[in-house]
């Protein structure tokens, strides 16, 4: 079961009882803010791709953010395709709508996207269409043994920005 397989992983940190397990689904980004009462931007999205050669490859993006081709083609040097329902099942473990980078089936490559950068923590799936946790990205990073973050995403920048307006319009 893919949520067991995510609680073994966190018992290496002591973490296994951290792990939220909801009654509704936390399947989508707007039913896991809504279910955990965040904004869908603190919501950390997995994205199975094809990796080169048979292994997928997955980027964690903050809930708002979404693939740019150029900037993912420009770093990995081939284009952003992503894995069909039954590949991300096969290459993870977990099956779409509790895809995490946690317990996984293969050894794949993680990368985490600094659109998450701006929140002191994020929500993670955790192997089930409701379940998550709650890290911040220093511990995303560890546990879920990232090769480190890039700057694939688009669209998050504008939230940003907004943010930045309504926080200094708050301060006067």
């Amino acid at each position: 079961m893919s949520l067991e397989s995510v609680k073994n992983h966190f018992k290496k940190w002591d973490r296994d009882a951290d792990v939220m397990e909801f009654d509704s689904s936390s399947a989508t980004v707007q039913e896991a803010a809504d279910t955990i009462g965040v904004r869908p931007a603190r919501i950390a999205k997995t994205l199975s791709f094809r990796g080169e050669g048979d292994n997928g490859l997955l980027v964690v993006t903050a809930g708002d953010a979404k693939i740019d081709n150029k900037k993912f083609r420009n770093y990995f040097s081939f284009k952003a395709r992503m894995l069909s329902p039954d590949e991300v099942l096969e290459q993870t473990g977990h099956g779409v709508g509790g895809v995490c980078p946690f317990g996984l089936t293969n050894d794949l490559d993680v990368y985490l996207d600094v659109s998450m950068k701006r929140f002191e923590t994020v929500f993670p799936a955790c192997g089930s269409t409701n379940s998550a946790i709650e890290l911040s990205c220093d511990e995303l990073a560890d546990y879920s043994f990232a090769k480190g973050w890039v700057d694939v995403c688009k669209g998050w920048e504008e939230d940003q920005a907004e943010e930045t307006v309504t926080t200094n319009s708050e301060k006067q």
